[in-house]
């Protein structure tokens, strides 16, 4: 009896810790996925128009400047863009040049969140979220 409580114990264990692996390893996602995702919170069908003119939209930071995705994208998706701030480099929007652009939700989720906060001073919604990916998927 013991040693079928402890072969249980030992399957168990390995079970659980097979689980937690799955659960910390990222879900791959594409470029579909995506929009798919932020639908299901959308009231209308992405629109890559409205997705540029999100992309292109000014606002003024609490600095004073001007802030619009491209401050740090550049102007053409499928070169480096530069964060105007530390100068650090970004990797190309351009699906079509990085193929890894939009591989993970949880990042796509974290950069949305930040950049959204610091460009228009609030979270984005689903649907520009899903209008602007629209429009990057394109480039």
């Amino acid at each position: 009896m013991r040693q079928i409580f402890f072969k249980m114990l030992q399957v168990s264990m390995v079970f659980l810790f097979s689980a937690s692996l799955l659960e910390a390893a990222p879900i791959p996602t594409t470029l579909p996925d995506l929009l798919k995702f932020y639908q299901v919170d959308s009231a209308q069908s992405f629109d890559a128009e409205r997705g540029k003119e999100f992309w292109l939209r000014k606002t003024m930071g609490d600095d004073g400047a001007p802030r619009q995705c491209t401050s740090c994208h550049g102007d053409d998706l499928a070169k480096i863009g530069k964060h105007n701030k530390s100068g650090k480099k970004i990797e190309p929007m351009s699906p079509t040049v990085n193929k890894e652009r939009y591989s993970d939700r949880e990042k796509v989720e974290k950069w949305f969140k930040r950049n959204c906060k610091w460009t228009i001073g609030r979270e984005c919604t689903s649907q520009e979220k899903g209008d602007v990916l629209k429009y990057l998927s394109l480039h």
